[in-house]
């Protein structure tokens, strides 16, 4: 593997919930992240909605801005830079956005769009800015006319080209996609996943791949990273990771996909109850209240993420306390 040109550790992200005049508490959005992503290597961030998945994404770039931790670029610390010296960064991270439409401006047509980048960051001379255009439009599969087109007299794929188009503008070594795939048909998404793909393999691109499709994340990610409110609760080989995971929420979430074939047999572990709330959370367990397999040590014991094997980290208390040599499960429901 070779040197990783994005470096996250400890990342936090806290929102104040007020109610009236008055703070009510900390909404922990992202606590103690940490991980690393290396060129032509896919990351995957996986959870339910409100995990803090996009919360990272957008504190990696500095779309939000982290409340602690480091996230070193290329051997360049980000947080601790201005607003002009990120701008110089900016070119070489870019990002593809859940809702193709809603991030193409419609007063435009969308070959000005992708134009807009290489104008603001000077990667091409003013002459040869149309020439990279329909460079980069026959690169994301669109034909040279696209570009006169405005975003919504093109499809839901077409729209995503355009956009993955404009991430690819400035040359970029980072690109964070953040659920690039969940608004298209499935004839469309396998076309941009391929899409994808071919391009990372073509530009050594490092992805974070923001997803709550595991199928999906099978299929493009080398590492996967599992978030529960605003937690790592799992990491590892996306093939270890989803088919030997040691966390309960980790198994939960793969034994909620669909089965392939109507007479496949797939263990169910079943989370039941009301998740515990991001505000203030308790050093324990957060799974706690929804967990089947928990013990008394669950709810006092703080949960900290620990490598069980190279390259495979768990938070889940009960494993840390009882496995022998990594063969520790939880019991299978049905």
């Amino acid at each position: 593997m070779t040197k990783p040109i994005l470096e996250v550790d400890n990342l936090g992200k806290i929102y104040p919930v007020r109610q009236g005049l008055f703070k009510r508490g900390n909404l922990i959005a992202a606590e103690e992240v940490g991980f690393s992503i290396s060129s032509g290597q896919t990351v995957a961030l996986v959870g339910e909605s409100g995990s803090g998945k996009s919360t990272v994404g957008r504190c990696l770039l500095r779309l939000e801005e982290p409340d602690s931790g480091s996230v070193q670029f290329e051997d360049r610390e980000l947080n601790s830079l201005s607003e002009r010296q990120l701008m110089g960064l900016r070119a070489k991270m870019q990002m593809v956005f859940q809702d193709p439409l809603g991030s193409l401006n419609p007063r435009h047509p969308v070959g000005k769009l992708v134009a807009e980048p290489l104008m603001l960051h000077g990667t091409v001379p003013p002459d040869k800015i149309k020439d990279r255009v329909d460079e980069l439009f026959e690169l994301v599969g669109l034909r040279r006319d696209h570009a006169d087109r405005y975003a919504h007299q093109l499809s839901g794929g077409q729209q995503q080209r355009v956009g993955i188009a404009r991430a690819l503008a400035t040359n970029p070594d980072l690109i964070v996609l953040d659920e690039p795939t969940s608004a298209l048909d499935v004839s469309v998404e396998a076309q941009i996943l391929n899409l994808l793909v071919d391009l990372q393999k073509k530009f050594q691109l490092a992805f974070l791949f923001i997803s709550h499709d595991l199928s999906v994340v099978r299929l493009v990610a080398d590492v996967v990273i599992v978030m529960y409110l605003g937690q790592i609760v799992e990491s590892g080989p996306v093939e270890d990771v989803l088919n030997n995971g040691f966390h309960p929420y980790t198994r939960g979430l793969v034994s909620a996909t669909p089965i392939e074939h109507p007479l496949e047999q797939k263990e169910r572990i079943s989370l039941q109850g009301e998740p515990t709330s991001p505000i203030d959370p308790k050093p324990h367990c957060r799974l706690l209240s929804r967990c089947p397999f928990a013990k008394t040590e669950c709810g006092h014991l703080p949960a900290k993420l620990k490598e069980i094997k190279p390259g495979h980290s768990t938070r889940c208390i009960r494993f840390q306390n009882e496995h022998q040599d990594g063969h520790w499960k939880p019991e299978t429901t049905r």
